[in-house]
């Protein structure tokens, strides 16, 4: 199955406690690609400026990831540059510079709109929608947002919504879309507006899931070393659709699998600078953490404790 994504390329300088990477390979849609390459075969549909460097595009290419939808236009690249203190969780962005991203206007190759999933990442809603629109008959769209558009593309954002079967996005996000304190009835209140299902990111905390008739809770994989938390999000995302264009039937038991496959690949990510950790990564080193993941939160029944 084909699994198209679009989303922001960029060079990002990080800064951690724990050092720091200088013009790094990461966007959105590079970390998903990436993650999601491990699973099936990805579309990449993005824009660079005319001083990206050829080898991170080899990089992609290697991992079986179609560029034929990567724009490179006169200019520089999309630059981030950020930092994060002990609480891993809050990055505090110091330089945004938007670049060839500013104009960038998804047009996706005639051969690409037969993609059976697709995930719009972080882009303005109006461009989600219409990526949306240019795709014929995907099995699942899935989406993310933030909340600069939550705050100045609401009723754009709202009108996405009718036409994505999943929202990936985090508590705070989910709360301030739905203008409710309460997770759980902003979720809820997300599920009416079109959704199928939400999938809430809640960094070293988790993920929730809710859907119209189940919740779901996973824990986040205790780690010794957490070096770089940029791009969890999205890898967490490639993760989990990667995993989904894998089954034939998308029910209930595989959406918590692919959960669980994100989260996997998420707190794999996090163990150094931009794609550093993934580029060694081997399926094996995925399954055996997959396994561990189920440990975490196993229990057997009470059959008999005089109750």
């Amino acid at each position: 199955m084909s699994i198209l994504v679009v989303g922001s390329i960029a060079l990002d300088t990080v800064e951690t406690p724990f050092g720091q990477a200088e013009e790094a390979l990461g966007g959105a849609a590079v970390y998903f690609s990436y993650a999601a390459s491990f699973f099936g075969h990805v579309r990449l549909v993005g824009v660079v400026g005319s001083d990206f460097p050829e080898e991170h595009l080899e990089l992609l290419k290697n991992r079986d990831i179609d560029l034929a939808g990567l724009e490179r236009a006169d200019g520089a690249t999309f630059r981030w540059k950020g930092r994060y203190d002990y609480d891993l969780n809050e990055a505090h962005t110091l330089d945004t510079q938007l670049n060839v991203f500013e104009t960038f206007a998804p047009a996706i190759p005639e051969k690409f709109r037969d993609s059976d999933f697709v995930f719009l990442a972080n882009i303005q809603p109006g461009l989600q929608l219409q990526v949306a629109r240019q795709v014929k008959a995907p099995r699942i769209v899935a989406c993310d947002t933030m909340n600069f558009w939550i705050e100045g593309a609401y009723d754009q954002l709202r009108e996405t919504l009718k036409s994505v079967d999943i929202l990936v996005i985090n508590d705070a996000e989910a709360r301030e879309l739905a203008r409710e304190p309460s997770l759980v009835k902003a979720a809820r209140q997300i599920l009416k507006w079109g959704p199928r299902t939400l999938v809430v990111k809640r960094g070293e905390y988790g993920v929730l899931m809710f859907s119209d008739h189940s919740v779901f809770s996973a824990p986040a994989y205790p780690l010794e070393d957490v070096y770089d938390p940029t791009g969890a999000g999205d890898t967490f995302a490639g993760g989990f659709m990667g995993y989904l264009s894998t089954q034939e039937e998308i029910n209930e038991m595989a959406i918590r699998q692919a959960i669980i496959f994100g989260s996997t690949l998420a707190s794999f990510n996090v163990e150094d600078f931009s794609l550093n950790r993934m580029k060694t990564l081997q399926m094996q080193d995925i399954l055996e953490r997959f396994a561990e993941f189920k440990l975490l939160s196993h229990f057997e029944e009470v059959e008999d404790a005089g109750l």
